[in-house]
């Protein structure tokens, strides 16, 4: 069964291998989607792949504006992900998982059309 939140949150905690947000906690990667909040496949940086875009490229039309958490520190993304993000109707940005949880934050409160893979970390952070 698939971990599902039906709409966004802000994220008010995370590390320790996962967030907290709305009153709730969250083990491990965490994508946030137009349609909600929901577990993300990726456990590391390095084992991204296409695939793993593929929930994300069907709300593409929802989207304005990707904020990828990478992590604990900020990486340059695979060239195959840039593509299949490129091609994509929205802008991406890839940052460490801290500073996009910090962005997402503030775009969510603007009301933007934001979406979030965010990577988990394992120190611990509140916001």
């Amino acid at each position: 069964m698939e971990k599902f939140l039906p709409h966004r949150a802000t994220i008010d905690a995370f590390g320790n291998g996962g967030f907290r947000f709305a009153g709730m906690s969250h083990l491990g990667s965490l994508l946030i989607l137009p349609s909600g909040m929901r577990a993300w496949d990726v456990k590391k940086f390095d084992a991204m792949e296409p695939a793993n875009f593929t929930t994300l490229i069907g709300e593409q039309s929802e989207i304005d504006f990707l904020l990828i958490g990478a992590g604990p520190h900020m990486r340059r993304l695979p060239q195959p992900i840039c593509e299949i993000l490129s091609n994509s109707k929205f802008m991406f940005d890839c940052m460490s998982t801290s500073a996009a949880i910090h962005d997402y934050n503030v775009m969510l409160a603007e009301n933007r059309r934001v979406a979030a893979a965010l990577i988990l970390v394992e120190r611990a952070h509140d916001r």
